[in-house]
């Protein structure tokens, strides 16, 4: 959560256009996953740090780094680290099957 004092007066009203430092974006059946890359795209540029975009369907997951290329990891036999962004986070994707 941002503290108040750093959101200016003039957006607290309203949705304030921050960027978060980590994003979990899970893939619904109806979601395209161009589209669903496109915004993933779209929060590394804006400044996030990490971001997983994950398709339990096809146990798929596409993992963006700050300065790094995406990475695709094509199954759920292991779980995705938070590191350095979130200090001791850990998924447990196999928990996500379907």
């Amino acid at each position: 959560m941002i503290p108040s004092h750093i959101i200016p007066k003039s957006e607290l009203d309203s949705f304030p256009h921050h960027c978060p430092d980590f994003i979990i974006e899970l893939k619904s059946k109806s979601d395209s996953i161009k589209d669903l890359q496109n915004k993933m795209e779209e929060w590394m540029a804006n400044g996030c740090l990490l971001s997983w975009l994950i398709d339990a369907d096809d146990e798929t997951v596409l993992v963006y780094e700050k300065d790094k290329p995406m990475r695709t990891h094509k199954n759920f036999d292991f779980a995705l680290s938070g590191e350095p962004v979130l200090s001791g986070f850990e998924l447990i994707l196999s928990e996500l099957r379907v």
